[in-house]
């Protein structure tokens, strides 16, 4: 239960400052995507399993409430999750540049692949160039943002997990 409303006040708080405050602030078109950020570290925190159900649970809802198609970026987003969740059982460096790393790349292939889907379906109105550009510059912004959400979130998750008791 614990982790549950640990997971609803991430996402929440995540969807609050992306469509307030990182809504107008833009870098060359492109704006951070912080359901990307909050899923691939959930993903690198906990596993394939929680970062595919941070992501289908915060895609629905930024699919809900910015009145998008329903299920694109769900479906983006829990495949990203998986897949870094998947790829952190390769990671092994302890490096502080690791998640900057894997956030940014993780940021350019979902967006990339909810651009793609969103092409597929009749939704994309952009050309692939922007469609890139707008990739590379969100995993950018991402990857700027993470040395300062990563350890937030990290204490967080840390902090709702189930503590092991030991009795005599």
């Amino acid at each position: 239960m614990r982790r549950a409303i640990t997971l609803v006040a991430v996402i929440l708080t995540a969807l609050l400052l992306q469509t307030t405050v990182f809504a107008d602030v833009r870098l060359l078109g492109a704006k951070p995507e912080l359901m990307y950020l909050v899923t691939i570290v959930f993903a690198m925190l906990e596993g394939p399993a929680s970062g595919a159900v941070t992501g289908f649970a915060g895609g629905m809802a930024l699919d809900f409430l910015l009145n998008q198609p329903k299920g694109i970026t769900a479906l983006a987003l829990t495949l990203l999750g998986y897949a870094v969740g998947l790829l952190r059982t390769y990671i092994v460096s302890p490096s502080p540049v690791v998640p900057v790393l894997v956030v940014g790349a993780g940021t350019f292939a979902g967006s990339l692949f909810y651009g793609v889907v969103s092409f597929l379906l009749g939704q994309l109105d952009a050309s692939w160039g922007y469609l890139l550009r707008v990739s590379a510059l969100a995993g950018l912004y991402n990857a700027i943002l993470t040395p300062l959400l990563y350890p937030v979130i990290r204490r967080v998750a840390e902090g709702s997990r189930a503590h092991r008791v030991v009795r005599f």
